[in-house]
């Protein structure tokens, strides 16, 4: 059903609890926004919507996140450089 819909097309009713139903399945099973905003012709934010108003959970969105990655180094000892450091001579 859902590869049939016009493109821009407005969906409501029936056919968007449809359309919201066969996402969340497709969505629940693994598939990713982006997969299936692409499969069913639509925007990302459109099939996002869909799901969350159909009470899907979202995943995240994976990998190292800034914070995590900040944190991450603040945790770790600091690295000594191969030869020392020489401070400057006066003149």
């Amino acid at each position: 059903m859902a590869d049939t819909l016009k493109k821009g097309s407005r969906v409501t009713g029936g056919e968007r609890d449809r359309l919201a139903a066969e996402l969340r399945r497709k969505y629940d099973s693994g598939a990713s926004i982006r997969t299936l905003a692409d499969s069913t012709g639509r925007s990302y934010g459109f099939v996002h919507r869909i799901l969350t108003e159909s009470g899907a959970t979202l995943r995240g969105r994976g990998g190292a996140t800034r914070g995590r990655a900040r944190q991450a180094q603040q945790h770790q000892p600091p690295q000594s450089p191969e030869q020392p450091v020489q401070p400057p001579v006066a003149p």
